[in-house]
């Protein structure tokens, strides 16, 4: 394949609908939409965006949860030969503005959210702070309605309406198809760029590995409960662009409640579940707590996922008793698309490692130098192949650094391989906190913190957690005369952070500890109990 030949992540869309238009491709609840509709919808949005003058090297933001909404944009946006900026449907007005300024957004998707969480509010805020993104469209809660605080040409049905329905543009290989912001331990969030190659064959991998092993017959579709956030490239790649190349039926959970997760792996006969430990722990903890149908799910339960921390090895264990299925545990990152390995279920699995590299993907164990090191010794993983983003945008300096001259991106985690080529995580990213799956960087937190007018010095540690793995904590140090206390500096940070990131454990300390040069030494922080 050369970069000339036309290549688009939305082909799978395309295929999908033309072959099995009237299997069901998305249910939320009572909504179900077969491929036809799916591909139908989406291409209104492409055609939209097209009459707008939005299409090839544009980047367009969508801020959704798991409702169809999010599938019908994000496909409609690459119809349209654009870029998909996902954001966490969790991020405040400050966070937002940020992430349209630094893409230069051509235009804002944004959902209605609820009273708890008015996310069309938050995000008409930035977008109206922001200036130079020129469209803003809200999907309402109620499609048949809509949104209350928002006039009529807002809305998605508007947007879409008296435009026909777009072809999907041919896009080339290495053009991006997705931008995902990421935080790097040091300095503001950084957006990798994934082509449609990336994706494309990230997706496809995916679908061998888990798509298949669920497929009873080549009539019947796998039907794939998503309960990950679509946003995150675990659930977009794993689940729902590899799904639509799979022709599965996506079942779509706007928040992961574990009794309502268990009651639709029965309702629906699940049979291909992707979560990170946290979601394990507590639907575990669901199943002891009785009146559930396990035999249901034992029936059409064929295979579950893990990622985004390691899951322990007993909870694995515990889990495939109690389900009657096989867990596989994988391993990636934003920057690699996101999998670069996996555990097979054809091959042996080996609990606690993150398995082999991806087809096409290589994978190393190195020194600090970049050499590498021996089979069993500890060193930073690296990883070389058609998974490696593109780069950072618009920071090449950041890019260089990621990537060196011979393509091999470097990871932060140190890990091992054994004798059998299988590699294990020992550690994770110096600083990195991950909270129930979610990755919490430290600087960005800390930063928020130094606003606050009574704060001298902070740092932002882990604390281990038995459900969540970490909570988040800050230790702080005030200002001479400061008349603050450490509630008061833990509201003012989760009023400019999204929810996972804010410390939930704050204490203040005199004088926090620092080595020769003036550097804090977070290893020496010690929280009190909690």
């Amino acid at each position: 394949m050369t970069t000339a030949t036309p290549l688009n992540v939305a082909y799978f869309l395309d295929r999908a609908a033309r072959f099995t238009p009237d299997r069901t491709a998305v249910v939320c609840g009572p909504m179900r939409l077969t491929y036809r509709a799916l591909d139908a919808m989406a291409r209104q949005v492409a055609s939209g965006l097209v009459a707008r003058g939005i299409g090839a090297g544009s980047r367009v933001v969508l801020s959704c949860p798991n409702v169809p909404y999010f599938p019908v944009v994000y496909f409609g946006i690459l119809k349209a030969g654009a870029t998909v900026v996902p954001l966490n449907v969790l991020l405040k007005p400050q966070e937002i503005a940020f992430h349209l300024r630094d893409s230069d957004a051509a235009a804002y998707f944004c959902f209605e959210g609820t009273p708890e969480l008015p996310m069309a509010d938050m995000g008409k805020a930035a977008f109206d702070e922001v200036g130079t993104c020129r469209h803003f469209v809200v999907m309402p809660r109620d499609p048949k309605a809509p949104p209350t605080q928002f006039p009529v040409d807002q809305t998605l049905a508007s947007f879409m309406s008296g435009h026909g329905e777009a072809p999907t543009a041919p896009t080339r290989p290495d053009d991006t198809a997705v931008i995902l912001y990421t935080s790097g331990t040091t300095g503001l969030p950084k957006g990798a760029e994934l082509t449609h190659l990336n994706v494309v064959l990230n997706a496809t991998s995916s679908s061998d590995i888990l798509n298949l092993p669920c497929r009873t017959s080549m009539t019947e579709p796998v039907i794939s409960l998503i309960t990950l956030p679509l946003f995150h490239s675990f659930g977009q790649v794993c689940q729902l662009v590899s799904g639509v190349h799979s022709g599965n039926t996506l079942i779509l959970q706007p928040r992961f409640e574990p009794a309502a997760v268990v009651d639709v792996m029965v309702k629906e006969r699940v049979n291909l579940w992707c979560g990170v430990p946290t979601m394990f722990w507590a639907l575990a903890d669901q199943l002891r707590k009785g009146d559930v149908d396990v035999a249901a799910i034992r029936v059409s339960m064929r295979l579950c996922v893990s990622g985004g921390a390691a899951m322990p090895v007993e909870l694995m264990r515990a889990f495939e008793e109690q389900f009657g299925c096989a867990i596989l545990e994988g391993y990636g990152l934003s920057e690699t698309s996101p999998v670069a390995s996996f555990n097979r279920r054809d091959r042996e699995r080996k609990p606690g490692s993150i398995g082999l590299p991806l087809d096409g993907v290589e994978m190393r164990v190195v020194d600090e130098e970049g050499d590498e090191v021996a089979q069993g010794e500890v060193g930073e993983i690296v990883i070389r192949g058609d998974n490696v983003m593109k780069g950072y945008w618009r920071r090449p300096e950041a890019t260089a650094e990621a990537i060196d001259a011979e393509g091999w991106f470097r990871t932060g985690d140190m890990g091992r391989v054994d004798e059998d080529g299988f590699f294990f995580i020992v550690d994770r990213k110096k600083e990195l906190v991950i909270r129930g799956g979610y990755n919490v960087y430290p600087r960005e937190v800390e930063e928020v913190l130094y606003e606050h007018p009574g704060v001298r010095e902070a740092a932002v540690i882990g604390i281990p957690h038995d459900e969540l793995g970490e909570e988040v904590g800050a230790a702080i140090a005030l200002k001479d005369g400061a008349d603050c206390t450490a509630a008061d500096v833990r509201a003012f940070v989760k009023e400019r952070v999204a929810a996972y990131k804010y410390p939930r454990h704050v204490w203040l300390v005199e004088e926090l500890p620092k080595g020769p040069t003036g550097k804090i030494l977070k290893r020496e922080i010690k929280p009190p109990a909690v």
